[in-house]
């Protein structure tokens, strides 16, 4: 056998025991570049995720901003909302009171004028009863019969909050009495009230009637009881 046939075997021999062609230089230097060239360009694929990832997060905080400033323009359409019901409600509970003070007056004025047309026939039935003196029995039962209706008529008046001023003896008050005669006195101090010519009345805490009245006064010679108008 030849030179040139053992190195050929041994080649061969060599192929076969390691299963792997033995490489040529050219071709390994090319596949170095080839892997070197991949691996170059990791880095610039991450640089563009990077960027993509911190242009999202930017849009994201801007969507972020804008929905908080949305949400304070409602918090404040809220509560401005809230004031105008505070100040409506408010409004209409001043109506209703008013509007309930109104109908309590305007039935109160109602009340008073009825029963002021009703007060001088209390009168008529108070002067008949001081004055007339019934002689005989026919006589009394028409006196006890008008005096049972002015008694059921008192009665009446007095259930709706009707009350008759107790002015003899007591101070004069403008808001209470009407002074139509002046005595001249030393039995009472001034400016008390003598004798009430005309009942008052009152219906709970408002004047229905001022009381016609007789005040007391500084003795003088000569005097005597005289209307007010006669003395000025």
């Amino acid at each position: 056998m030849t030179e040139e046939n053992q190195l050929e075997e041994t080649q061969a021999s060599a192929t076969s025991s390691e299963g792997v062609p033995v490489s040529d230089p050219e071709t390994t230097a090319q596949g170095s570049e080839i892997e070197l060239g991949v691996e170059g360009a990791l880095p610039k694929t991450t640089v563009e995720d990077d960027t993509d990832y911190e242009a999202a997060f930017m849009d994201l905080r801007a969507t972020f901003a804008a929905k908080e400033r949305e949400l304070e323009v409602l918090k404040a359409q809220v509560e401005d909302r809230n004031n105008q019901y505070v100040r409506i409600a408010a409004d209409f509970e001043n109506f209703r009171r008013r509007t309930q003070k109104e109908k309590e007056d305007l039935e109160q004025q109602i009340k008073c004028s009825t029963i002021n047309e009703l007060l001088p026939v209390v009168d008529n039935f108070e002067r008949a009863r001081s004055q007339i003196k019934p002689q005989t029995d026919g006589e009394m039962n028409i006196h006890k019969s008008y005096q049972s209706v002015y008694k059921q008529l008192v009665d009446c008046l007095k259930r709706v909050g009707v009350a008759p001023m107790r002015s003899e003896g007591k101070e004069f008050d403008p808001n209470l009495h009407e002074a139509v005669m002046r005595e001249a006195t030393n039995e009472h101090p001034e400016g008390t009230v003598v004798e009430e010519l005309v009942r008052g009345y009152m219906l709970g805490d408002r004047v229905l009637r001022h009381a016609m009245v007789k005040v007391a006064a500084p003795p003088e010679e000569g005097a005597e009881s005289t209307s007010l108008e006669t003395a000025e």
